[in-house]
């Protein structure tokens, strides 16, 4: 796992913390909020439960199997449950499998792979599972565009689906920084249309999560860049010498992590955009 990737990871679980919330998404704030509007933690809560309704509102009606990559927790399996739909989760992290499996209550297996592992088992059996639809939410950033749109090749049914959402890159010379390891929306379209998918239908919903990364930036300000200095501070009146070494090797590093951080928003609204989108296997 590359830094970046453990970089966000930190980041989304001090986020997790600081909300409450399970999910493991950035929501989706319907009505937009107005520039500079003091953003709560509740009306967080509530975006973060309408995102699932709206991301599987694209699902199409003749959909009866999801293959649920990344799951997470299973906040939009047992959103697909409860559309009367069968749901199957993939991810390599055993945690997320126990709250998986206790939260969806059985209804649903699980698979405690990455994508990559699952698709290269699957080859070597005679007859490999398929699905109706795949299901990439905020998952696709772990992977490559080639490994996705091969991997959905073999295991979508004929004339079945991909519903993917996520941040992507519409700047490809952006490649440094804290989202960089999200895929470039291009390249994701050029391998998805080599494998043989045409996308149906797409929707921007920038504006619609930005105010997630607003009230995240709102909150560390408040919250963590105060903390951080706090403990720096008792580090630096209880043992200096550690402070002192500990500034020396790592002040640069922190203080350029803390102002990239800051700087989310802008960067998100300069190089990236978050969208939904469906593709079907013609």
């Amino acid at each position: 796992m590359n830094n970046i990737i453990r970089y966000q990871n930190a980041a989304l679980q001090y986020y997790l913390e600081l909300t409450g919330s399970s999910y493991l998404h950035y929501g989706y704030w319907e009505p937009i909020p107005p520039a500079n509007a003091e953003l709560t933690i509740t009306q967080f809560r509530i975006a973060q439960a309408a995102y699932a309704n709206h991301l599987l509102s694209f699902i199409p009606a003749d959909i009866h199997t999801v293959l649920d990559v990344g799951c997470g927790n299973g906040d939009n399996a047992i959103a697909i449950l409860e559309r009367g739909l069968q749901v199957t989760g993939l991810a390599p992290d055993p945690s997320q499998q126990a709250n998986f499996l206790e939260r969806t209550k059985g209804n649903a297996k699980f698979h405690m792979q990455t994508f990559d592992e699952f698709v290269h088992n699957s080859r070597q059996q005679e007859r490999s599972p398929k699905y109706d639809l795949l299901l990439f939410s905020e998952s696709s950033q772990y992977m490559s565009p080639e490994s996705i749109a091969t991997g959905a090749a073999d295991l979508v049914q004929s004339g079945g689906y991909v519903l993917l959402a996520d941040m992507l890159r519409k700047d490809p010379e952006y490649k440094e920084g804290m989202f960089s390891n999200c895929l470039v929306n291009a390249d994701l379209h050029q391998e998805m249309q080599r494998a043989g998918f045409k996308l149906v239908t797409k929707d921007d919903i920038s504006a619609h999560i930005a105010p997630t990364l607003d009230i995240c930036v709102q909150s560390f300000k408040t919250f963590g860049v105060s903390t951080m200095n706090y403990i720096g501070n008792l580090v630096a009146i209880a043992v200096p010498p550690i402070y002192a070494i500990f500034k020396y090797f790592l002040g640069k590093l922190i203080t350029k992590l803390i102002t990239e951080g800051l700087q989310a928003s802008n960067i998100f609204h300069r190089h990236l955009c978050y969208e939904i989108q469906l593709w079907q296997k013609v």
